[in-house]
C-alpha cells in the first residue's frame, strides 16, 4: 500500500448549500465560535489507524495547526484514544476482532498516539470503550468538557464514517454544537468521506475547513 500522505477531495453539494441557507437564511449553521468555548476532539489517531492509510496521514498537519492555535486563544485540545475493549469474533471474524481489541496500543496514553503530535499537560487524554466519544458511559470526555464550559467541538481524526461520525452524531444529541473539520478527517474512500459529511452538515451540525475554523476563532 502507498503510505504517502493524500488529502480528500471533499465536498458538500451545492443544493445542500442552497437548502441550508434557504431553510435558515445562511449557509452555515455557526457563523462564530468562541475559542475559549470550543474543544477540538481529535479521534483514533494511533499508529494502528494511521500508519499506512494516506488520508489519515494527510490530515496530520492540519490537527497539529489546530490544537496549536486552539491553545493559544484558550480553548480546549482533547485526544480519544481506543481503549481495546474486546470486539466480537462472530462478528468481525477472530483475526479482525484481535486487531481491533489492540488497536489502542499498549503503554501511557500519550506514547500510544501518532507521534507527530506533541500533548500538553492541559490537553484532555482519555479512552473510549465504544465507537463514539460521546456515548454517555463509555468515555469520561463528556463530562471533563462539560467541566471546562465546552459547548462546541470540533471533530477530527479517523475513520470520518465510523468513529469520527459516531462521536459528531453522539456529541449532537448531548446539546454541543458540532462542527465536522472537513479537511482533518480521514477516511478509507473519498466516497465514505462525503457521504458522512453530507449526513452531518444536514442533520447534525456544521462542516468546516481547517482555514475556516482558524479564521472564526480568531474572530475574523
Amino acid at each position: 500500500m502507498n503510505s504517502s500522505p493524500r488529502t480528500h477531495a471533499w465536498r458538500i453539494e451545492d443544493r445542500e448549500y442552497a437548502r441550508q441557507q434557504q431553510r435558515r437564511g445562511r449557509r452555515h449553521a455557526y457563523e462564530n465560535l468562541v475559542a475559549e468555548r470550543t474543544a477540538l476532539v481529535v479521534i483514533d489517531m494511533v499508529p494502528f489507524f494511521v500508519a499506512g492509510m494516506p488520508y489519515a496521514l494527510g490530515i496530520v498537519d492540519n490537527i497539529t495547526r489546530l490544537a496549536t492555535a486552539l491553545r493559544v486563544l484558550g480553548g480546549a485540545v482533547a485526544w480519544v484514544l481506543p481503549a481495546g475493549t474486546p470486539a466480537r469474533p462472530d462478528f468481525y471474524g477472530p483475526e479482525a476482532a484481535r486487531a481491533l481489541r489492540e488497536s489502542g496500543g499498549t503503554g501511557p496514553l500519550r506514547e500510544r498516539l501518532w507521534p507527530e503530535f506533541q500533548v500538553h499537560d492541559r490537553d484532555v487524554l482519555v479512552e473510549k470503550t465504544a465507537a463514539s466519544a460521546f456515548f454517555p458511559g463509555r468515555c469520561p470526555l463528556p463530562e471533563l468538557l462539560d467541566h471546562r464550559g465546552i459547548d462546541t467541538v470540533l471533530i477530527a481524526g479517523t475513520v470520518t464514517n465510523v468513529c469520527c461520525e459516531s462521536s459528531a452524531r453522539d456529541a449532537a444529541a448531548l446539546g454541543y454544537r458540532v462542527v465536522m473539520l472537513a479537511d482533518a478527517n480521514a477516511a478509507r474512500r473519498d466516497e465514505d468521506h462525503n457521504a458522512t459529511l453530507h449526513t452531518i452538515y444536514r442533520t447534525f451540525g456544521d462542516v468546516r475547513p481547517t482555514g475556516e475554523v482558524l479564521e472564526l476563532l480568531r474572530g475574523r
